[in-house]
């Protein structure tokens, strides 16, 4: 089987060093000893951190598990293993090219088109209403958090105002999503004109006719799939809980890589808030490799804001990002090169056994 490839040049690490540079430079404002920092990081607990390590791969697990549900609905049976595969080399497309995960999403179905011929627009479908409940989690997490830090009067200011934000964007961009899964007409205008565009800017000398074709067919097939979901509850519900659970483990990776650096004083709604918003900020297509510099600056800033003290913070972010984006960049790395290696008539995974 083809496999989806990026070329890795010198340039690829320039955009993410100077990401890190800023976020260095930033903490340093906080008067942040760098040295304490790694001093802190040599300390650490590492019973805790490896059950974040743990955390980590189950919530990726279970995010597969619910995009695979979400597929054997449609008929698009592949095995629990090559799923869980195809999502870490999505990861580690979108680490490399970072558009809001769309680009590893695109190689998703790229995958599973190349598996299965023809099932694009309902592998299309699967991963646009999976991203459908997981800005919903959000949304939930962001409004359960804030209730609670209300309730504690910890939220105020400038908190208040970006977490009543990033409410109002996720819930704007979540009903434009579920208007394009509903008027058929928008999306197949989009797919002509995007086409059109193309054609255009090639001053004719592409000719995308049977390009355009597929596509309106990959659209209507999306269409088709996403009226199926409607009558399928088991199916919503069995991905709604698999979805849960990877959003749950993400919020014990936190916790337990505050628990290694010694600091169990962190409150799960500042938790909830501060994953929700740094997941919010994460998505940002800045189109930089690696994800490198706001995210770090955000998550250390939040934590701040939270009391907790800026070397904690600081440290807190560096050992979280070592397994949320670093060790997930590597296993997907190594699921990549996997599948390079392993053709689809070559691969002894089962197709529908685990």
């Amino acid at each position: 089987m083809e496999s989806v490839k990026y070329k890795v040049t010198w340039k690829t690490f320039l955009l993410p060093l100077i990401g890190l540079v800023a976020f260095f430079l930033y903490i340093l404002i906080f008067n942040v000893d760098l040295l304490g920092i790694i001093a802190e990081i040599q300390r650490i607990n590492l019973y805790p951190y490896a059950l974040a390590m743990i955390a980590t791969l189950l919530d990726t697990l279970f995010f597969a598990l619910a995009w695979r549900s979400l597929l054997g609905f449609l008929s698009v049976q592949i095995s629990r293993i090559r799923s869980y595969l195809f999502v870490w080399v999505g990861i580690f497309v979108d680490t490399l090219i970072p558009a809001e995960s769309v680009s590893g999403e695109i190689s998703k179905i790229y995958l599973v088109n190349k598996q299965q011929s023809g099932t694009a627009g309902k592998a299309t479908a699967s991963i646009v209403v999976q991203r459908l409940i997981g800005m919903s989690i959000n949304v939930g997490t962001l409004l359960t958090g804030a209730a609670l830090l209300l309730i504690e009067n910890q939220l105020r200011g400038i908190l208040l105002t970006l977490t009543l934000f990033l409410v109002a964007v996720t819930l704007l961009f979540l009903v434009l999503v579920l208007l394009l899964c509903v008027k058929e007409r928008w999306t197949l205008r989009i797919v002509n004109g995007a086409i059109g565009i193309a054609e255009r800017l090639s001053r004719g000398r592409w000719r995308l006719s049977q390009v355009r074709e597929e596509a309106v067919e990959a659209a209507k097939a999306f269409h088709n799939a996403v009226k199926e979901y409607v009558h399928a509850p088991k199916t919503m519900f069995t991905a709604v809980s698999f979805s849960l659970a990877s959003w749950m483990l993400t919020l014990a990776v936190l916790y337990l890589t505050f628990l290694s650096i010694g600091y169990p004083q962190i409150s799960w709604s500042a938790i909830l808030v501060v994953s929700a918003i740094f997941a919010a900020v994460k998505s940002i297509p800045l189109g930089v490799p690696f994800e490198v510099g706001l995210p770090e600056i955000t998550m250390t800033s939040l934590l701040i804001a939270f009391n907790v003290p800026a070397g904690i913070s600081a440290t807190a972010t560096i050992l979280m990002r070592l397994l949320t984006l670093w060790l997930r960049f590597f296993i997907g790395f190594a699921a990549q090169q996997w599948i390079s290696i392993k053709t689809v008539t070559s691969d002894p995974i089962s197709e529908t056994g685990l």
